[in-house]
């Protein structure tokens, strides 16, 4: 060994921090190329009889120093912590796996039992998995409690053994009464996509025990969004939460809101730059006014959020006892949108909790919405599929609108036709001659299939005359349905609204969805029936931001348009 290499580690072994049973070398710098280059290292290690915590992090490690570290490593099974992140820079991507098996065979022939394993910042990619694979589904790792693999490269292939590895641990764990409880997971930056992801949700919803998930920047859109979140479903005690950088839209956020609801313990989402958009804000904004009792931060920055939406999810904070940052940067809201947003918050005495709009995209106009829509329908399925996401989870919804009373009975045989044949060419003369059937057009209409519903409700309200009995017999009907879509959970009264809203030209959505031509005696309907008991003060908040808003969508109906408008205003500020 060189003396100027000798002295170069004689140096660094001086800055080697010990206590409390950790050694570390973190940030040292060093060149670790062979055994000599760490001899000292390995005599300090084999020194240590209670070695607890070894930190190599920020040094580079090769194939035979990894080996003289294992061989020191082989007796210390009271070592619990290892962090290793960025320690093999400049190395050859074939010789890190080889060095990954000799540490991991070391920790398992000294029957370690883990609980911290980082190993971030290592380009290993999928063959790196593979060297710590035998150690992930070993005894060693039945305690492991975190485990961080930012920035390694895994790549689909490499989720997809680490998927396996933990399934298998938490398995042979289980068999021995001790299952796998992981509670920190990390894995930004490697290129998971669909598939990747799809495979770790498996093993997060075997283990049922994660705190915290991080997955930025992996290149997952809705179908591996959709399968994270039946996951973290299943793991009840999930307080944080970061996506941040994949691409949501709104099957993905209507997935995820769903998942949502069922985590009380929830303090940190992180759904920045994901594509969230207006009809995802809207739904998670129900999630906020039902449930989520501690959270703390939620980021839906860069999501291409319009004015009104915005102001919906500045709304559904106001309840919040501990929330501390509302993160709307980088969206749609334009410079009037950023000021309204602002004046809210203040108005809530929320102010300082909003982050800085600095940012912001400015309103969006008519050209890219164009554009957007022709992406959008190119990348959707057909247009139920795309509307009526708010019942694909597992018929939740199906039992949990006959929990709350709402569907009591099936539509009985022989209204069907008489009921189809209006919903196909509404009339007022056929609405009337359904008489006491318009109880099966309230049972045909469910609110977990929002396109649906929206489009009865408007098509009834399109047969709206002053012709006082044919008037009647539509606001009763009207009522009536109105009443039942906004009996259940807030999460399906906003996607129902949220659909109605775009159908009705107010939202601008995704997926093929046509706009409605509307008529007038479908405002006047719903001025009708936000005057009613039935319709909840933050229903009729979310109506007359969107209307006040976006009124220029329903400017052919003006006078209509203004005396709901009208009603919406004094219903809110009644409850003021």
């Amino acid at each position: 060994m060189a003396s100027d290499d000798i002295a170069q580690l004689a140096d660094a072994l001086c800055k080697t921090h010990v206590w409390d049973g950790e050694l570390s070398y973190k940030g040292l710098g060093l060149k670790l190329d062979n055994a000599e280059s760490v001899e000292g290292m390995v005599q300090e290690i084999q020194q240590y009889q209670d070695l607890r915590a070894l930190r190599l992090e920020g040094n580079t490690v090769g194939v035979e120093a990894a080996q003289a570290i294992a061989k020191a490593l082989e007796t210390k099974d009271q070592l619990q912590r290892c962090y290793w992140s960025d320690m093999f820079t400049g190395r050859l991507r074939s010789e890190i796996p080889t060095s990954l098996r000799s540490l991991s065979s070391a920790l398992i022939s000294a029957r370690t039992r883990l609980t911290e394993l980082d190993l971030s910042d290592n380009a290993f990619g999928p063959d790196g998995v593979k060297g710590i694979e035998q150690l992930l589904k070993s005894p060693a790792c039945y305690t492991l409690r975190e485990l961080r693999l930012n920035n390694c490269g895994m790549g689909i292939g490499g989720a997809k053994i680490l998927g396996d590895a933990l399934i298998k641990c938490h398995r042979q764990s289980s068999a021995v009464g001790a299952p796998l409880r992981l509670r920190v997971f990390m894995a930004g930056r490697n290129r998971l996509e669909n598939e990747g992801a799809t495979a770790l949700a498996k093993a997060f919803q075997l283990m049922g025990s994660l705190e915290e998930v991080h997955m930025p920047q992996n290149g997952i859109n809705y179908t591996g969004v959709m399968a994270l979140a039946s996951a973290i479903r299943q793991n009840p005690e999930l307080h944080v939460l970061n996506l941040n950088d994949n691409t949501l839209t709104k099957k993905g956020t209507l997935a995820m809101a769903q998942a949502l609801r069922h985590l009380r313990n929830i303090q940190v989402i992180n759904f920045g730059d994901c594509l969230v958009r207006s009809e995802g804000a809207i739904a998670l904004a129900a999630v906020l006014r039902e449930g989520l009792p501690i959270l703390k931060e939620i980021n839906l920055s860069f999501g291409e959020i319009t004015e009104a939406a915005a102001l919906v999810v500045a709304q559904a904070v106001v309840d919040k006892p501990y929330m501390e940052k509302v993160d709307l940067n980088g969206n749609c809201l334009g410079e009037e949108g950023c000021e309204a947003v602002r004046e809210a918050m203040e108005n809530m005495n929320k102010g300082d909790m909003l982050a800085s709009l600095s940012d912001d995209e400015g309103e969006p106009d008519e050209e890219e919405d164009e554009e957007e829509e022709d992406d959008s329908s190119r990348n959707d399925d057909d247009e139920d599929t795309a509307s009526d996401e708010c019942s694909e989870e597992n018929e939740e919804h199906s039992y949990t609108m006959k929990e709350n009373g709402i569907i009591d009975s099936p539509t009985k045989p022989h209204s069907t036709e008489e009921v189809g044949s209006f919903l196909s060419c509404p009339s007022a003369e056929k609405l009337h001659q359904l008489g006491e059937m318009r109880m099966a057009l309230q049972e045909q209409v469910d609110a977990s299939k929002p396109h649906h519903a929206a489009d009865a409700l408007l098509k009834i309200g399109s047969v709206y005359s002053d012709d006082s009995e044919s008037k009647l017999a539509v606001l009763e009907t009207f009522d009536a349905v109105l009443k039942k879509l906004l009996s259940g959970s807030a999460f399906q009264s906003y996607c129902f609204l949220s659909t109605l809203l775009v159908m009705m030209g107010l939202l601008k959505g995704e997926g093929k969805m046509k706009k409605v031509s509307l008529v007038s005696g479908q405002l006047l309907c719903l001025e009708h029936a936000v005057q009613q008991e039935y319709i909840p003060q933050h229903v009729a908040s979310l109506l007359y931001i969107f209307l006040s808003k976006n009124g220029e969508a329903v400017k052919s109906c003006n006078v209509a348009k203004e005396r709901l408008i009208s009603s919406l205003e004094k219903r809110c500020h009644d409850q003021l």
